[in-house]
């Protein structure tokens, strides 16, 4: 096989060939099809999460086509198309993982962080936690939503059912979420850098009815914001354009710190949440609602051994809508 390794923390990925991966006992192998790039890839190889151990094959967006199974795989036979998201698996026997909430279990793992990920011709997985996918869908199309898909989808379970959503941050997640808010009859409201009136057209042409800096307050109060930026100078932001008893929603695992602010601007009942991971409830939830199948993913194809560049584009806010690898 084939992958775009991290070799060095904040060193580009390096294209080497690998010895064919083996699937053991629960475990599946993907001939990959496409790995979608993830702001969360940026935090691997930049070294902003923590305990990285190197060479790792990033990517946990990925789609592809069983071709090995390991002992004790049912249900799942090679020429499936499958996806593997961000957790890769969990202990199964932490007080998290017995309430069914894996997305906060103490021994986890992570595909593209703690376990090899996409950006490669082949992967292997844990069985239980991959993501049947239909056949007659563009793999491409597909990729986006096994991170920013099912994230943005959490998010907006804990935004709450408020009419008026704010999204900081109009990338990958973000326009996923603002087709499926849309479909709800909320009212989006997309915050972007200062200035970038490419992102705040493209969130327009999603069905945003306001869209501006992330500096202004939005023309009526917010019932919600979620923050897929990772500037915590952004919750002091959020808290001021949320109404009373609103919620405030950070969506990634990782962000700069969060300023000191005035209590006033917290009290009333606002809330600060966090988003965790994921659930395969959640997947499972997700795929399977009509909102999900009508999601259009606005797609940058990269071929494999153009990973770097893509990762650039992302840092860079060169992107609208989200990168993807393919084979």
């Amino acid at each position: 096989m084939h992958a775009m390794v991290l070799n060095e923390i904040g060193k580009p990925l390096t294209w080497q060939e690998l010895p064919d991966p083996v699937p053991a006992s629960g475990e599946l192998r993907l001939r990959v099809e496409a790995c979608g790039v993830c702001r969360t890839d940026l935090h691997v190889v930049d070294g902003e999460l923590p305990n990285i151990v190197t060479p790792v094959i990033p990517g946990h967006e990925c789609v592809g086509i069983v071709d090995a199974l390991g002992p004790g795989v049912d249900g799942v036979a090679i020429g499936d198309r499958m996806g593997v998201p961000w957790l890769g698996g969990s202990c199964g026997h932490c007080e998290y993982c017995r309430e069914e909430r894996e997305n906060l279990c103490d021994a986890p793992t992570f595909t593209g962080y703690t376990r090899p990920g996409g950006y490669a011709t082949h992967i292997v997985a844990r069985a239980d936690y991959c993501v049947r996918l239909p056949h007659d869908a563009d793999p491409v199309a597909l990729a986006p939503l096994l991170c920013a898909g099912l994230i943005g989808w959490r998010c907006l379970e804990k935004a709450g059912l408020g009419q008026h959503i704010g999204l900081y941050g109009f990338g990958a997640a973000a326009h996923i979420v603002s087709q499926i808010a849309r479909q709800q009859r909320r009212s989006v409201y997309a915050f972007t850098r200062s200035g970038d009136s490419t992102a705040q057209a493209f969130a327009r042409s999603l069905g945003a009815v306001w869209a501006g800096s992330s500096e202004e307050l939005p023309p009526v109060p917010l019932d919600a914001a979620i923050l897929f930026a990772p500037v915590g100078a952004l919750v002091p932001q959020a808290l001021r354009a949320v109404k009373k008893g609103g919620r405030v929603v950070c969506g990634g695992i990782h962000m700069s710190d969060i300023p000191s602010f005035p209590y006033r601007w917290l009290w009333e009942e606002r809330e600060i949440v966090s988003v965790a991971n994921l659930t395969r409830a959640d997947a499972r939830n997700f795929f399977a609602d009509e909102a999900c199948k009508q999601v259009h993913t606005s797609t940058h194809r990269y071929p494999l051994q153009q990973a770097n560049q893509a990762l650039d584009d992302l840092r860079a806010g060169r992107l609208s809508g989200a990168a993807v690898l393919h084979s």
